[in-house]
């Protein structure tokens, strides 16, 4: 219903006869496995959909998991479901495509949780052995109605019904849907309530489908204890990615392509430890560091280069961590290296002493990026008569960015970047409170042709970023395990890779 259509190759259709159905249908055991046993998420994600239910009484919710995405003609790419159908249902890289979670209000009041999805197909249908999308002959186990309502204690359906429920009795004119997350089914919603006579316009609808979305998004802010639980385990994963990095960093320089050895390695542990990469690695060396989104790794990885790593590993509960390291390829930083490098670490100690409860989001990035000015007008570099002062201006200053262009900090989670429908008010000038995971992560970047930084600056790019959780009192670098000063990553380096490193 939602998945995009491939284009079907008539070649490849092969006569089927009937002696050849009923022999296919044959000769299979009984499956007698018993129900997926109920999972840890189960109820937390109940809790999480009694929440959303309290904000929206008697109107029909739909969250679609969404549907798979063609890569190349007849392939697609690997499914992974909408964050706010896995947040609200538990179900993780498990997830099967075109599954879509209904909260239904109920007559009592609250709702009633429905997962719709595609069970398998009886073994005595074509669909077992001739669908390649969906048939388990092609795909594999696929989960049964009893198995996800075991799994999930929730209700389940086949997909086929959910057109005719959404549009049953009078809640069909009071239906939200998260339109992202499948434009088909936020079509055929529109349909649903314009037939069921809604009073609302197009536009007011759609407003109301947007709420729907921001309150979603709202709700991961604050993390639980389960979910702190899960970031610890996705930031570990990653230090383990990271790890394998610098002992296979001779490999990289001596093969060539390094930047590439460098993105398989790391998404070989993302892979093994979890459900892949959280987002597109970024392995920069060079250069390439000062491109803030360098994901095509695509370069060489040289001896005395610096080497930006911007990699997080997503675990099977879809939870990711977003940590970045620069590490002098050769194990020691260079004088000129070092300065740049330590002024960053500096930036990003005086962005965490910010985070901390009732300050305010900005904050960080102000507290960091007052001192990426500070060194910036102590080196000469903002122009001449700027003031540091000056150029921390909000209104006509910023000279101090064409070295740092991002901001330094952004919320974490089952998105790299977690949150981010929520308005400004209750993003950037929101108030930090415990339990909210984010990012610090100041960098400083010197192009190779920026003409207006000094030589001996240019082609070196230094980011560094760790994961947060905030704590009643401050906060806890949950990544802390990874070295992150100048001593303690050349440290790092030799106690993995040896003490001459890559020469």
């Amino acid at each position: 219903m939602t998945s995009e259509n491939q284009p079907k190759a008539g070649h490849r259709d092969t006569p089927v006869s009937t002696e050849f159905r009923e022999f296919m249908a044959a000769g299979w055991a009984a499956d007698d496995r018993p129900p997926a046993p109920r999972a840890e998420v189960a109820d937390h994600a109940a809790r999480r959909r009694a929440a959303l239910s309290r904000r929206f009484p008697g109107e029909r919710l739909v969250i679609p998991g969404g549907g798979l995405k063609v890569r190349s003609n007849d392939t697609d790419y690997t499914f992974r479901p909408h964050t706010a159908f896995a947040h609200l249902s538990g179900l993780g890289s498990a997830a099967d495509p075109d599954s879509v979670l209904v909260l239904e209000p109920a007559a009592e009041g609250g709702h009633q949780a429905v997962l719709y999805f595609r069970p398998p197909a009886p073994r005595d249908t074509e669909e077992f052995y001739t669908d390649s999308r969906y048939g388990e002959f092609w795909v594999g186990y696929r989960p049964t109605v009893a198995d996800v309502e075991s799994e999930l204690g929730l209700t389940a359906r086949h997909i086929d019904s959910l057109q005719a429920d959404l549009a049953k009795d009078e809640a069909a004119a009071r239906l939200r849907v998260v339109r992202s997350a499948d434009p088909q089914l936020a079509e055929l919603v529109d349909t649903t309530r314009t037939q069921a006579g809604s009073t609302l316009t197009t536009e007011q609808q759609h407003e109301a489908d947007e709420e729907l979305a921001r309150e979603l998004s709202g709700m991961r802010i604050v993390k639980d204890e389960w979910e702190v639980g899960e970031m610890r385990k996705a930031i570990a994963a990653t230090h383990r990615g990271f790890e394998a990095i610098i002992d296979t960093l001779p490999e990289a320089v001596r093969k060539g392509r390094g930047e590439r050895w460098v993105e398989g390695v790391f998404g070989l542990y993302a892979r093994h430890e979890g459900n892949g990469v959280g987002y597109e690695s970024i392995c920069a060396s060079g250069d390439h560091a000062n491109t803030i989104h360098w994901t095509r790794n695509t370069g060489e990885v040289r001896a005395g280069d610096l080497i930006l790593i911007d990699a997080g590993i997503e675990i099977d509960s879809l939870f990711t961590a977003d940590i970045t390291r620069t590490l002098p390829v050769n194990g020691r930083f260079t004088d000129v290296q070092r300065r740049i490098y330590d002024a960053v670490y500096a930036a990003q100690q005086a962005g965490m002493a910010a985070v901390k409860p009732g300050n305010k989001f900005s904050d960080i990035h102000a507290a960091a990026n007052e001192v990426i000015a500070r060194h910036l007008h102590e080196w000469g570099l903002l122009p001449e008569g700027v003031t540091l002062e000056q150029t921390l201006d909000p209104e006509r200053g910023g000279f101090h960015r064409r070295w740092m262009v991002h901001g330094t900090s952004h919320h974490l989670g089952m998105d790299v970047h977690d949150c981010q429908l929520l308005l400004r008010q209750d993003y950037l000038d929101g108030e930090l409170k415990a339990g909210m995971v984010l990012t610090v992560e100041p960098g400083l970047y010197f192009k190779a042709d920026d003409l207006l930084a000094p030589e001996e600056f240019r082609g070196i790019g230094v980011r560094i970023e760790d994961d947060v959780l905030v704590t009643e009192d401050g906060y806890e670098n949950l990544s802390a395990a990874m070295p992150s000063t100048s001593d303690e990553v050349e440290q790092w380096i030799a106690r993995i890779s040896g003490p001459t490193a890559t020469s």
